[in-house]
């Protein structure tokens, strides 16, 4: 495997899962940098801000047409990570624009959500309403965001080739499973 892309849930630890495989399979790491690196190339920068506010605290509102060229970007980059190999890929839809690579993991890391409520509560040192209403408001974000720019649900089993909920098993064993993934797509080919 070239990349692998984590999609992820508020509070589910995506990113720590996405890190731990990461370093336990000597890839880099990409994250916001995709972001910055679109929005430069696009000559939008406020498009990245926007991207950045996923909850919409900000509340900027870039143009249909830059926000087109943002996503061109996006895509150009990915698929130059994926190009250059040994990355792995948080959030911006990876899942969506490397559909079909065969050289590309998509991992979907879940959680129920009143465990992605307490984590947040707890990491963030705010009150369980106060996580709440933040998850709610990425849940939608993030759904919303590939149903407009994707015409997908973020939800939809087939887009990932591994679902992980963290509820029921720990980062560093979700990590393990994925490496045992790839180890076992590098000796095996798929039917």
């Amino acid at each position: 495997m070239n990349a692998i892309t984590f999609s992820r849930q508020m509070g589910a630890w995506g990113r720590k899962v996405a890190e731990a495989t990461a370093e336990l399979l000597g890839y880099r790491l990409v994250w916001r940098e995709v972001i910055n690196q679109a929005a430069l190339r696009a000559g939008v920068p406020e498009v990245a801000l926007a991207t950045i506010d996923e909850l919409g605290i900000m509340g900027i509102k870039p143009r249909e047409e830059d926000l087109q060229a943002y996503h061109r970007a996006v895509r150009q980059i990915m698929e130059e990570l994926v190009e250059e190999g040994c990355v792995v890929i948080i959030g911006r839809a990876g899942q969506c624009i490397l559909a079909g690579n065969p050289h590309v993991l998509h991992v979907r890391v879940i959680a129920p959500t009143d465990v992605r409520i307490r984590r947040v509560a707890d990491e963030q040192k705010i009150p369980f309403e106060q996580a709440r209403s933040l998850v709610e408001r990425s849940d939608r974000s993030r759904m919303e965001y590939l149903r407009r720019f994707y015409h997908a649900n973020i939800d939809d089993p087939t887009l990932y080739d591994m679902v992980l909920n963290t509820s029921r098993i720990s980062v560093r064993c979700a990590a393990l499973l994925i490496e045992a993934l790839i180890k076992n797509h590098e000796n095996h080919e798929v039917d």
